[in-house]
């Protein structure tokens, strides 16, 4: 009888151990987010991120929260930011564009970082030692860079616009790498006989005195390079675009969208989402240094055919026939 009771009391025990670990929350991972624009500017990647993560099975609030910092366009904030983050501390920080990975990256050498970024090369800005072995706490997918895209901005441009003989180039000197890709505009464009005008831009507030020396300088067409400061300011400057009826390539969709007329490059949104499988898959245990950085394969030609009507432009059925999406 007393081994029955015994018994009973030792499985009595084990059903309550059970039942109480069964009731134990799992744990919460904490993201920590690190951005060097407003909370309106990053909202499309971060709700791309949060549906990657969610189709992966998480569910916020449940199994992982989110913890923003902002340095609302005052780039020089981001290190205090970033330190802010490890302080808490998160468990993985998702930080884009490159200026935000670079202050994520000084301020820890052990919190894994999952770059959204289209840019700069990551082995060149120092953020991995190679696409195939990070070798740090730094990884992701990173876009097709813009030196590798620039023969065909140019051969874009040239088809759509024969007559064009002087094209500017809209870049941002501040932009790591940046100076590789003009060189490789500059260097095709001089192929097919076309002068190019540099145009620099550090920041929105100077993208009028830009426009102004392309109208003095008698631009016909408009390159503009890949730059965060460009990104967020991306309706702004497209709206310029219109008012001095130049016809534009991009390298990024959004500014199409925004009723540019056509761009050619790899697709952010493609960023955006598989940055979640990084994050998901540190989260259950890999390193960093482990995890190949990811270069899509596609690029995309995007035309807005409703800006090329108000420009009194007729895009040739050969371009169109090339186009992954038309905008109409």
């Amino acid at each position: 009888m007393k081994a029955l009771v015994l018994i009973t009391l030792a499985l009595g025990i084990l059903v309550v151990s059970l039942t109480v670990e069964a009731q134990q929350p799992g744990k919460v991972s904490r993201i920590g987010v690190l951005y060097p624009g407003s909370p309106a500017a990053a909202e499309r990647w971060q709700a791309i991120l949060l549906q990657s993560l969610h189709d992966l099975g998480y569910v916020e609030g449940q199994t992982i929260t989110f913890t923003y910092r902002y340095a609302e366009e005052k780039p020089e904030r981001l290190p205090h930011l970033a330190a802010e983050l490890v302080q808490l501390p998160v468990d993985v920080i998702v930080a884009g564009p490159p200026e935000a990975v670079q202050a994520a990256k000084q301020v820890t050498s052990t919190i894994p970082i999952v770059m959204v970024t289209g840019g700069p090369d990551p082995v060149s800005a120092g953020f991995v030692t190679s696409l195939a072995r990070p070798g740090g706490n730094v990884t992701s997918v990173s876009l097709v860079f813009g030196d590798e895209l620039a023969g065909k901005w140019v051969a874009l441009l040239k088809e759509a616009l024969p007559q064009v003989s002087r094209v500017a180039v809209l870049w941002d000197p501040t932009r790591p790498m940046i100076t590789a890709t003009m060189q490789e505009v500059e260097r095709v464009a001089q192929g097919v006989g076309l002068r190019l005008q540099r145009v620099a831009a550090r920041q929105a507030d100077e993208f009028d005195a830009a426009f102004a020396a392309m109208v003095h300088e008698g631009s016909e067409a408009l390159i503009v390079l890949r730059s965060a400061t460009f990104s967020r300011a991306r309706h702004q400057l497209v709206a310029l675009v219109a008012t001095h009826r130049l016809p534009a390539i991009y390298e990024d969709r959004r500014y199409v969208e925004a009723g540019g007329l056509m761009s050619y490059g790899s697709n952010p949104d493609v960023v955006f989402y598989r940055a979640g499988y990084y994050v998901d898959r540190i989260l259950k245990g890999a390193k960093p240094a482990d995890l190949p950085v990811e270069q899509p394969v596609k690029c995309e030609l995007v035309i807005n055919l409703t800006t090329a009507q108000a420009l009194g432009l007729t895009i040739s059925p050969s371009i169109l026939f090339q186009a992954d999406e038309v905008i109409r």
